[in-house]
């Protein structure tokens, strides 16, 4: 798996293009934007683009999509039917499926948005805006808030600690770092992880 990492100006928002070396095939993870840098490192990686992986349904991460499929014939993938006009292949909680020949699962978490998806693709994941380092996705209310630590805590943190995190927007992180740093959870939490985790330091 080789990743390439684009920055977009429209929401600043992250995109992700994830190749496999070995087939030729590539994704996109949330397509904010489809430009002219992401199409060069496509074509100098001699990929194509089979699938795209919507987190969620939100413009400033989604804008990119109909540019991108007017180029490349991309299943899209996503909790929605459709997505920009564009129809998607539905995919459900714990839902597991193989995208440019890699293990891939769905991860429903709610809270940021009703139809957020966080997807493991090998070791990686991407949070789209569930979970970025240091912080948890913004909400609309104190439920929507709980719910998302909720799913977080369940799906997301309990995956092995080495799993790099990817979100949908600031640096990449990891479960581990995650678990023992982020504000976004109650701090009863962290100390009882970072307590269970010491002997790294």
């Amino acid at each position: 798996m080789k990743i390439h990492f684009h920055y977009s100006l429209h929401g600043f928002s992250n995109v992700y293009l994830v190749g496999n070396e070995l087939t030729g095939d590539a994704f996109v993870v949330d397509p904010a934007d489809f430009t002219r840098d992401i199409l060069v490192a496509v074509e100098e990686s001699g990929w194509y683009i089979r699938a795209v992986l919507v987190t969620h349904n939100h413009e400033h991460h989604v804008r990119g999509l109909s540019t991108l499929r007017s180029i490349y014939d991309a299943t899209v993938f996503a909790a929605n039917a459709s997505v920009g006009g564009q129809s998607c292949r539905v995919v459900r909680d714990g839902e597991r499926f193989e995208v440019c020949g890699m293990r891939a699962e769905a991860l429903s978490v709610p809270g940021h948005s009703s139809d957020s998806i966080v997807y493991r693709v090998e070791r990686v994941l991407f949070t789209g805006d569930t979970l970025e380092a240091g912080a948890i996705g913004s909400t609309l209310s104190r439920y929507g808030g709980n719910l998302l630590r909720q799913g977080l805590a369940q799906k997301v943190l309990s995956q092995d600690e080495s799993c790099v995190i990817l979100p949908g927007h600031g640096p990449p992180s990891t479960v581990l770092a995650e678990r023992r740093f982020n504000l976004g959870f109650d701090p009863a939490l962290k100390r009882k992880e970072s307590e269970r985790y010491d002997f790294f330091v």
